[in-house]
């Protein structure tokens, strides 16, 4: 059997970081390895834990859960950290400026336990939680909003047929679903993927989303 994920829970009210430990715990691939109030204690813990994945709440006293996943997970991080942000607050720039910040998905606090589970186990898996459509159209209206006038399509260094490729990335579809409209073969699609996360130096597909709503190549 493989070793089950470890996870650092970060919440700073007492009894949803208990509610979370205790349903994440009793799952037989999972493991709490700590838990924290603060996003400064979560960067602390991270570093001394070694999480596999963080669920860190977003408003917190002496560092926020934005700033605490920047330095897990944002760019330049030698080590970085997977994040999960769960959060009672359903704002875009929550929502975006997670993602931004590096967290490799967004849930609410009042999703099913069963929502929480499967959040943790696609991030830790290497996969970005965005399938939600409320959080797609979030992501994007406020990505829309701040993105630069400056910020064009010029420039990025990716070919026609990767830039359509990120493009459906952005619209939410699947590697099957971006296999099916441009008929390719799946593991052809894997590829463009890899490649445009390679070249771009982005982590995973949400990060790829915020860049295609940042550099204006999705609305």
């Amino acid at each position: 059997m493989s070793a089950p994920v470890r996870v650092l829970v970060c919440d700073d009210q007492a009894l949803i970081r208990t509610g979370f430990a205790t349903i994440i715990g009793a799952q037989p691939d999972l493991e709490v390895v700590g838990e924290c109030g603060d996003g400064r204690a979560a960067v602390d813990l991270a570093r001394r834990l070694d999480p596999d994945i963080v669920v860190m709440d977003v408003r917190m006293p002496v560092l926020d859960g934005i700033g605490a996943t920047r330095l897990l997970a944002g760019a330049g991080v030698q080590r970085p950290v997977k994040v999960l942000v769960v959060t009672t607050f359903n704002l875009d720039e929550y929502v975006y400026e997670a993602l931004r910040a590096g967290a490799s998905g967004f849930l609410l606090k009042d999703a099913p336990p069963a929502q929480l589970l499967h959040g943790i186990r696609t991030v830790a898996a290497g996969a970005a939680l965005l399938a939600p459509e409320v959080t797609r159209k979030l992501v994007g209206r406020y990505a829309a909003r701040i993105r630069p006038a400056e910020d064009t399509p010029d420039g990025i260094p990716l070919t026609p047929r990767e830039l359509e490729v990120l493009r459906l990335i952005a619209d939410g579809l699947s590697n099957s679903e971006i296999a099916a409209t441009l008929v390719l073969s799946h593991e052809t699609v894997k590829t463009y993927v890899s490649r445009i996360l390679t070249k771009l130096d982005l982590r995973d597909r949400v990060q790829a989303v915020v860049y295609a709503y940042r550099r204006g190549l999705a609305t």
